[in-house]
């Protein structure tokens, strides 16, 4: 089953951020993912692979402009 993301997406990952936060805003797709952290700020960029293999959930998609 693939999991549907998409760009400014809010997904919520399967072990918390070591400042508490559970939830992380997609900032940029590609071959690798860029999250931020919605508590500390705190981005990170990790393959598209590893992205999906320990993303939980998307807890907000993003407004789609037409």
């Amino acid at each position: 089953m693939e999991k549907e993301f998409g760009l400014n997406d809010v997904v919520q990952m399967k072990k918390p951020h070591p400042c508490g936060e559970n939830r992380w805003k997609v900032i940029r797709l590609g071959m690798d993912i860029r999250i931020k952290c919605l508590g500390c700020g705190h981005s990170v960029m990790i393959p598209r692979k590893e992205f999906a293999k320990k993303m939980k959930k998307v807890i907000e998609k993003a407004e789609e402009l037409n």
